[in-house]
């Protein structure tokens, strides 16, 4: 079986102001980079209610529909913007985590990226932020944990921000266990290694200004991965975000494309002794195209190399 694409282009007409960071070039890049690997291309379906109702209220969902602008641009935050492609774009970005896991956990496909934006691992239960609508990372955890009864799920964001988000949705959810690497100090000031979560399922792993590939893998090789193995997830999700390349505008680490390579290679040689290779990849932050793209690339092609 085929490491599975998922992704749809209604994530395209998920458009922001001139300017902004998170704009439709980035998936086109990531698309473009993609094309020509031998992938299970899946169309990802709209998410149900249902599904989000899993991690955000009622009220919340009902906030973002109405917020949808006819024309322009509303403003949820600073940095969070809809138009009028935005709810479509969400809802398809939840539907393929979710899809994705059932997938995986179906048989369907031994590992799977959800190339989706907007991002997810910023929004908290009742809050949009960080370029974020729905939370897709805690969602596909969520799902797996609760419509396929799976008893330990894991969710490992590497991006350059803190997932304050996923961190927030999964706060008080023994089952899951978090463990993220971001740079600290930087936006949104969350992750400090004394936030552990209400059962201690949370592992925050800050990272100095400048750090580079070789401190990062001894970070998580060291500290990440023994705590990963005594949990024993029966999944795993990946918050894949890009914004820890050396090129990227928008922080100060200094990893390199094949770090990314590194970092995912182990975590798929985890997964194959811990959950028979059960991976759901979604993407998050990158916002050097060229950057972006080769380690999006590399990101997928370590998959398609554990899917074999």
């Amino acid at each position: 079986m085929k490491t599975a694409l998922l992704t749809h282009a209604d994530c395209l007409g998920h458009v922001t102001p001139t300017g902004h960071p998170e704009r439709v070039a980035r998936l086109e890049h990531v698309l473009h980079a993609l094309e020509p690997l031998d992938l299970n291309r899946v169309t990802a379906p709209l998410a149900a209610d249902d599904d989000l109702r899993r991690i955000h209220p009622e009220s919340y969902i009902r906030d973002i529909r109405d917020a949808l602008p006819a024309e322009g641009f509303a403003r949820l935050d600073p940095d969070t913007f809809m138009s009028p492609g935005s709810l479509d774009a969400a809802y398809r970005a939840a539907g393929a985590a979710v899809r994705a896991v059932d997938m995986v956990l179906g048989g369907e496909a031994p590992n799977a990226f959800c190339a989706i934006r907007p991002p997810g691992h910023h929004a908290e239960t009742d809050t949009a932020m960080g370029f974020c609508l729905f939370g897709n990372p805690a969602l596909a955890a969520k799902h797996a944990l609760e419509h396929h009864g799976l008893d330990r799920v894991a969710v490992l964001d590497f991006d350059v921000h803190h997932g304050n988000g996923t961190q927030d949705l999964l706060w008080d959810e023994p089952r899951a266990l978090v463990i993220t690497s971001q740079q600290m100090p930087l936006w949104p000031g969350t992750g400090r290694p004394d936030e552990t979560g209400a059962h201690g399922n949370v592992l925050n792993l800050p990272l100095a200004p400048g750090t580079g590939g070789a401190e990062m893998r001894a970070v998580w090789r060291d500290r990440a991965f023994p705590r990963l193995r005594s949990f024993r997830p029966e999944l795993i999700v990946i918050s894949a975000g890009f914004d820890a390349h050396r090129d990227d505008p928008l922080a100060n680490l200094n990893w390199e494309t094949e770090d990314f390579a590194w970092l995912t290679a182990e975590i798929c040689a985890l997964a194959g002794e811990l959950c028979q290779g059960r991976i759901v990849s979604t993407l998050e932050g990158g916002y050097d195209l060229n950057a972006l793209a080769a380690a999006t690339r590399a990101h997928v092609e370590e998959l398609m190399k554990a899917a074999r």
